[in-house]
């Protein structure tokens, strides 16, 4: 049940999680072929078997442990570090606005007043 909630609340997320990985794959094949490597040439540099590589390739679906193998294979794990990467502020006022964002801090054992 709680997947099936999941899935229609990603439903409305454009792009889709489905389609982001559909299109990282796409990226990752069109790199392989740059390089001239057949999908076995790639598993294998990148210590994959070659049945996860193909999976990933078909439909997108790999781990994130098996990607960035991929990535280090392709000498493309440096873009990774991009990811999630801090925010670069346009102006003073954005800045000036983080003030005013609440920090999360943990709860203690007791609560605080």
């Amino acid at each position: 049940m709680k997947n099936h909630i999941n899935n229609n609340i990603l439903s409305f997320i454009k792009p889709s999680p489905d389609a982001i990985m559909q299109s990282m794959a796409a990226r990752v094949k069109a790199r392989r072929l740059e390089k001239n490597l057949t999908q076995k040439d790639l598993a294998s540099r990148a210590g994959l078997s070659f049945a996860t590589y193909r999976r990933f390739e078909t439909i997108g679906e790999i781990s994130l442990k098996h990607l960035l193998m991929i990535a280090v294979a392709l000498d493309t794990a440096q873009e990774f570090g991009l990811l999630f990467a801090t925010t670069v502020y346009e102006n003073m006022e954005q800045v000036l606005n983080m003030d005013k964002i609440k920090k999360r801090r943990r709860g203690g054992r007791h609560a605080r007043t």
